[in-house]
């Protein structure tokens, strides 16, 4: 168990969550709700955080690899897959974006809550301000993450990936079909203060 942090939530499920790791919210459960794995899945969870996708997704999947760079979020989600007995099926690793992983056509399901919030750049942000912030644009990481993604993503395979409005959703969709793949929005939550959640599906 994290020496220090919280417990979250979800349907029958129980996750400890670090101090050190972002803490599933809105846009956590909005995902979680909207996600829909099949059985014979090899999915990949990428910045998985506490773990909270991945793990739900093994419930349901063949396979699931997490990845997170930062890692207190490896540890915590290590600890919360042996919490809600997944290990069998749920391997969690650390990197940045799909470094661990090799870049050969193997996963049916990707999925991304990404860092999606316009922010100014900061140096020596902590742990949990890197999981939102996505640079000026919001678009830091999703534009890196829509350029690798499809080297990873069998045919037929299918990417989730969150975002903000706030980040351009247009921008997503047009660079997902510059890099080959079909996007469209799945699922979308207004927010207080003109932000709504999005979650854009897509694939070949």
């Amino acid at each position: 168990m994290p020496s220090s942090g919280k417990r979250v939530f979800y349907a029958d499920r129980v996750f400890h969550v670090d101090e050190n790791v972002y803490e599933p919210a809105e846009d956590s459960f909005f995902f979680a709700e909207n996600l829909s794995i099949k059985s014979d899945a090899v999915v990949l969870d990428v910045g998985t955080g506490c773990g909270i996708l991945g793990i739900l997704a093994a419930a349901r999947a063949l396979r699931v690899i997490a990845i997170d760079f930062n890692p207190f979020a490896v540890r915590c989600a290590k600890e919360n897959a042996v919490l809600n007995r997944v290990t069998e099926k749920c391997s969690v690793v650390q990197g940045d974006l799909f470094m661990p992983v090799n870049p050969v056509r193997q996963f049916d399901t990707v999925l991304f809550n990404a860092p999606y919030l316009p922010t100014e750049d900061h140096e020596g942000d902590s742990w949990v301000e890197q999981a939102w912030s996505g640079g000026v644009s919001g678009r830091n990481v999703i534009d890196r993450f829509i350029t690798e993604v499809p080297r990873y993503l069998n045919a037929g395979g299918q990417v989730f990936l969150l975002q903000s409005t706030l980040s351009g959703v247009e921008e997503t969709l047009r660079r997902f079909r510059g890099s080959g793949l079909n996007a469209n929005v799945a699922a979308q939550r207004d927010l207080p203060f003109f932000e709504s959640l999005v979650l854009v599906v897509a694939g070949h």
